[in-house]
């Protein structure tokens, strides 16, 4: 099996498609405009399943984080990179999947100094099975928990130094909304 290396799709602020990069060439201190895409995962209880980065992660390694993230690939729906992307990192299997923030954009600076500049449309979905945790990918995911909605707003509106910058803004956003 050849292993192909990940490409991300550059987007207009606009969000319009206008080129694609790999990933290992796009992530620095000059990050270009690209799409990208964030998961929470609720289990039958409302539980969200929250997952922690891997220390080999170029950005944020060791930091919570909401469910999954990723990147569609060049010609790739978004919402088929989300459901190929969880199973890749928590080999599960999504039920229903909604864009609940179709227009989240954010640009955040990593304490090495490299930079997320992202189009994020953000996605809730339901476990399959409610009791399927996860199985993940140690280059992905160091560790998970399932954690009480209301639980994690505190948390993230406390300590947000804990948290991936795109999600404290996230989990403030959805929080407002309901």
């Amino acid at each position: 099996m050849t292993v192909t290396e990940e490409s991300v799709v550059l987007v207009s602020p606009a969000g319009e498609p206008i080129g694609q990069r790999l990933k290992s060439e796009v992530h620095d201190a000059e990050t270009p405009l690209h799409l990208a895409f964030s998961l929470y995962l609720f289990d039958a209880d409302d539980r969200l399943l929250l997952t922690r980065r891997a220390l080999g992660k170029r950005t944020w390694p060791g930091v919570w984080t909401n469910t999954c993230c990723g990147h569609p690939a060049p010609g790739e729906a978004v919402e088929d990179a989300v459901r190929r992307r969880v199973g890749e990192e928590l080999g599960l299997v999504l039920g229903d999947l909604e864009c609940v923030l179709p227009d989240f954009a954010y640009t955040a600076t990593d304490a090495s100094g490299v930079v997320e500049n992202e189009i994020c449309p953000v996605y809730r979905a339901r476990t399959l099975h409610p009791a399927t945790d996860p199985l993940p990918n140690p280059a992905e995911v160091m560790d998970w928990k399932w954690g009480a909605w209301d639980d994690v707003v505190r948390a993230a509106e406390a300590t947000p130094f804990v948290f991936s910058p795109w999600s404290v803004l996230q989990v403030e956003r959805l929080a407002v909304a309901g």
